[in-house]
């Protein structure tokens, strides 16, 4: 990214804090929605356990978000970026494989909340509406949202966006001025200030680790926060981080308090209707203000959600840039940086929702399946943040510390919302495990290609692709002739390509381009390097792109050609005698080399399974010259089989004569 951006990103203005707002807390800001109704459940409001689960969540928004997210994590950024693959690509420094561990797993556990998140907000929002009319059937009204929702996403959010954070501010005020109107009321809940009310609830009471599982839906969103970090910037976060924590709280504390005046009651009790369990949200607000809260809530509902939405399209894009992910269709909505539109993950995530709503009906039911996937990407984030920590040469003694405290902090999350496994919990895992297999076999098997990919010394074959160039007895196929190489090395060259110009059928073209990608740490950086190898006839080019930036090579090499002619390097006019003196450009033809499993191999089971699982995963996926953004019309497709490990000699013997039978 540029310094430019970077430092556009650290001013602080009015405008900027109330966007930060709209993009960056809808998530953690929509959770009392539903977490004091998780906690309370079906039984009687018991003092203890209310005022004991108002300072659990107090100090897990002061330790878990404030200390962890907003204070330290938000340190580790790229170039002005966030989220874990973000901090992966920083610690990946440090040449620990293993890392990669951590990685996978927090990335498919954030993605698993992104299709968990949406119908558990807009249902809790929704389910207000039972308030008049216990009976009212609202999964038909929540798949309706989530249907408008994620249609929208074609068109990008620009338009909509503006309204993300007026309508977050509107939020967050009625969560303030709801919470203090009850806390004025009962100042005793008070005492949840003091953290050994939490240390007694989890200690002395019966309920208290039960309880610990639903408190920590308090603190899920601060993981989308830490990845959200390059569209607002980090003072940005941290200064509206202040306004936000103290109307969540605020509002925590009015339902506590609310609830500790009705003791021995049940939420369907308070509701005064048997068909209506009855939600502390919307039971602290005044009768004539429930269907401005219920719209409030929904539309804020909806926000968190789009969030989340666009939080896993930049997820799945750095993935697939990482080698994490196989190949999809990438689209740019609106000319704002880092804005995507993935349709396959998009209507993946929404068939992910609506089975969410379908399978589990009602917001009571999902909050059992929320959580337990993002505590396992928490604990992730923070060994990965551990070892950023020893890269940025922290005090030992203080990295020791917060690796401690933070583990020990969330594996008692871990645990406790793993007694929520059989109850909802298994499909969240499902979901997280599932897309940590995918992006295993991905890059595992990325990984034993390369291993078997024979490179040799481009030297070694310029003179014989320079003679063919001017052999005038071979028709020319291509002006410029143009291959997609992996060789990082620049006098490199994979064999396949020799093959390919040399073998398969001899390609004669005016000027070889031999172009390759490099991925860099940086997530927007974008710089090319060109090498003439043979004067007129080889030239390599390597583009060296950020980690978030799309591989549209079409128009990159394009931009590059240009420069050249511009600089009088190249002269792309056609050799063809009567379109030269027309000056007409010749033509350029991309020729990509796909590989596909030769029988010819005798290698480990393991790694067959891989590459089996592999190819079944490529051929769903987008292929090479539309993930590289090649005009399909200029690019030629090679098969190449790959023999990775050739079978030993093949005793077989020749005899002159064939013996006859006697």
């Amino acid at each position: 990214m540029s310094s430019t951006h970077h430092s556009h990103l650290n001013k602080v203005t009015l405008g900027g804090l109330i966007v930060t707002l709209g993009i960056i807390y809808g998530d953690i800001g929509t959770s009392p929605l539903y977490v004091m109704k998780a906690i309370v459940g079906k039984q009687a409001i018991d003092h203890d356990v209310v005022l004991g689960a108002i300072s659990c969540i107090f100090w897990t928004l002061t330790l878990q978000t404030t200390f962890k997210y907003v204070i330290l994590t938000l340190r580790a950024d790229n170039k002005g970026e966030g989220g874990i693959f973000s901090l992966y690509t920083l610690v990946k420094k440090l040449k620990k494989k293993w890392l990669i561990v951590p990685a996978i797993i927090g990335g498919s556990a954030l993605l698993a909340d992104g299709i968990i998140t949406p119908p558990i907000s807009v249902s809790s929002a929704v389910e207000g509406l039972k308030t008049y009319n216990p009976e009212l059937n609202t999964i038909p009204i929540v798949i309706g949202i989530l249907f408008l929702l994620f249609f929208i996403q074609r068109f990008g959010t620009k338009f909509i966006g503006k309204f993300f954070g007026p309508m977050m501010l509107l939020w967050f005020g009625m969560l303030g001025i709801l919470g203090g109107a009850h806390l004025i009321g009962n100042l005793e809940i008070l005492k949840a200030f003091n953290p050994y009310y939490a240390f007694h609830l989890l200690q002395v009471h019966h309920e208290g680790f039960y309880v610990l599982g639903y408190v920590f839906l308090c603190t899920t969103g601060a993981e989308a926060l830490y990845s959200d970090l390059g569209h607002c910037g980090i003072k940005n976060i941290r200064i509206s981080w202040i306004f936000v924590k103290a109307m969540l709280v605020l509002n925590y504390f009015g339902q506590g308090a609310y609830l500790i005046s009705h003791q021995g009651s049940t939420l369907t009790d308070l509701s005064g209707n048997p068909g209506n369990p009855g939600n502390p949200f919307y039971l602290v607000m005044p009768e004539w203000f429930l269907p401005f809260g219920i719209a409030i809530a929904t539309a804020s509902a909806v926000i968190a959600s789009q969030a989340l939405i666009s939080g896993s399209f930049t997820l799945i894009s750095e993935a697939m840039r990482l080698n994490f992910w196989p190949k999809v269709r990438v689209k740019y909505p609106t000319e704002l940086k880092g804005q995507l539109y993935i349709p396959s993950i998009n209507w993946l995530l929404f068939i992910g929702c609506v089975f969410i709503v379908l399978h589990f009906e009602e917001s009571g039911n999902m909050e059992a399946a929320y959580g337990l996937a993002i505590v396992l990407c928490m604990i992730m984030t923070t060994i990965l943040l551990g070892f950023f920590m020893v890269l940025k040469r922290y005090n030992p003694v203080l990295i020791v510390f917060v690796l401690l405290l933070y583990l020990s902090i969330e594996i008692s999350f871990f645990l406790a919302n793993i007694e929520k496994f059989s109850h909802g919990g298994y499909v969240s895992v499902f979901i997280a495990g599932f897309l940590a297999f995918v992006m295993v076999i991905w890059f595992t098997a990325k990984k034993i290609r390369k291993d078997y990919t024979e490179f040799v010394k481009l030297d070694a074959f310029k003179t014989v692709i320079s003679e063919l160039s001017n052999d005038l007895s071979i028709p020319k196929y291509a002006t410029h002739l143009v291959y997609m190489t992996n060789a990082s090395h620049g006098d490199e060259i994979e064999s396949k390509i020799v093959y390919s110009i040399l073998q398969k059928r001899p390609k004669r073209a005016d000027i070889y381009w031999f172009v390759h990608v490099n991925v860099t740490d940086e997530p927007y950086e974008m710089e090319y390097r060109v090498r003439e190898v043979v004067k007129d006839d080889i030239i390599r080019v390597d583009f060296y792109l950020g980690f978030r930036v799309a591989p549209r090579i079409n128009l990159l090499f394009k931009k590059v050609v240009q420069d050249m002619v511009k600089n009088g390097e190249v002269d792309i006019t056609s050799r063809y005698e009567s379109l030269n003196r027309n000056n007409v450009i010749g033509d350029f033809k991309f020729v990509l080399i796909e590989k596909f499993l030769s029988y010819d191999n005798d290698f480990p089971w393991y790694e067959r399974i891989i590459l089996d699982l592999y190819y079944l995963l490529k051929k769903i996926s987008l292929s090479e010259e539309a993930a590289f953004g090649l005009d399909s019309s200029s690019v030629k497709v090679e098969q190449y089989p790959i023999v990775i490990h050739p079978p030993d000699e093949i005793n077989l013997h020749r005899i002159n004569e064939r013996k006859s039978h006697q």
